[in-house]
């Protein structure tokens, strides 16, 4: 699990199309209204014509427009799917010396957040609107990544929390959502402007994520981190999920290699592949029962399991049709395979 600060490109899978402009506002965050079902953009220049390293600094053409936005709204297990690969949920505490009015001179904050490729933003956009316009989406100085953000906390106890409540996550991520569900409950009684209750937070994040940072282990070397929840999914409860849970952390290579025994002298090796911590290697299992094929690699030296599928005839009468219904460019590329 990647640390709260830091991003990695795992690649583009994203199932919509999204105009691919230069579009932003001059704060680098996007006016999205779900509700009248446009979206409200600052047009500048394509990119290619910046003379300037950070684009959101300068303008240049402004214009503002509407376009109608049709997309289909997404699965409620989709949702789940997705946040369980990309999400984050994220509580931190900074010192905060120019606010006298924090006695114990520490700030906590918690919000859910899921950072994607900026040729996912429609995904962005789409997730956005499943949860009533709430959160806001920005970019990154360099406009690679985009970023969903909510961190009121009435759409956190009112929204947010309540979809995983109904649509539970079902790696080992639940632990993280139980915790961040109790810091919640926390801050929502002002406990945490006590040095009570700000302890009682600085136990739970011990126990998130990757714990605690080197300034907060200095400052609170009395911690004691909470137990982690230990999360034993059972069965896969619905094929959305999957789909949610494979647009973030699956991976279709096509392999191209030169073989002999072909006329063509090459051949075509096509592999879907789903990696995870070690940790949820019994939802990997259940992935290989449900899907009824794939094989279990580990990583002994990272820690890491890979549900694999390379074999053809799997490939094409069970991934591709599972696949279908969400059109996959992949999938036609395994079709254009077959001719060669």
């Amino acid at each position: 699990m990647m640390n709260e600060n830091e991003m990695e490109y795992r690649g583009s899978k994203s199932l919509f199309n999204f105009n691919n402009v230069k579009e932003q506002r001059v704060n680098g965050s996007w006016y999205i209204n779900p509700n009248l079902m446009y979206l409200r953009y600052t047009l500048t220049d394509f990119e290619r014509n910046y003379q300037i390293n950070n684009p959101s600094k300068q303008l240049i053409n402004k214009r503002t427009f509407s376009t109608v936005n049709t997309q289909p709204k997404m699965n409620p297990w989709f949702v789940t799917g997705l946040l369980e690969a990309e999400g984050s949920f994220i509580t931190r505490i900074s010192k905060n010396n120019k606010n006298k009015r924090t006695k114990i001179g520490w700030v906590v904050s918690s919000n859910l957040q899921i950072t994607l490729h900026q040729r996912d933003l429609s995904l962005l956009i789409m997730l956005q609107q499943f949860f009533g316009g709430i959160g806001r989406i920005y970019k990154d100085s360099n406009y690679k990544n985009v970023k969903y953000v909510v961190t009121k906390l009435s759409d956190l106890i009112n929204v947010i929390i309540p979809h995983f409540e109904k649509y539970p996550l079902l790696t080992q991520k639940a632990a993280d959502f139980i915790l961040f569900q109790r810091v919640i409950n926390i801050i929502s009684t002002k406990d945490h402007l006590s040095i009570e209750g700000l302890y009682k937070i600085i136990n739970i994040k011990a126990s998130i994520n990757l714990g605690l940072s080197d300034e907060l282990k200095s400052n609170f070397i009395n911690c004691t981190p909470v137990e982690r929840p230990k999360n034993l999914t059972k069965y896969i409860p619905d094929p959305n999920w999957i789909s949610g849970f494979v647009e973030g952390e699956g991976n279709f290579d096509i392999n191209i290699h030169k073989s002999k025994s072909n006329k063509i002298l090459y051949q075509i090796q096509l592999r879907f592949r789903i990696s995870q911590h070690e940790r949820d290697l019994k939802l990997m299992e259940l992935l290989i029962k449900y899907l009824g094929t794939g094989i279990i690699e580990k990583n002994t030296k990272t820690g890491v399991v890979s549900l694999t599928i390379t074999k053809f005839s799997s490939i094409t009468k069970i991934i591709i049709p599972f696949f279908e219904k969400i059109s996959f460019d992949w999938c036609k590329t395994i079709r254009l395979s077959r001719l060669m």
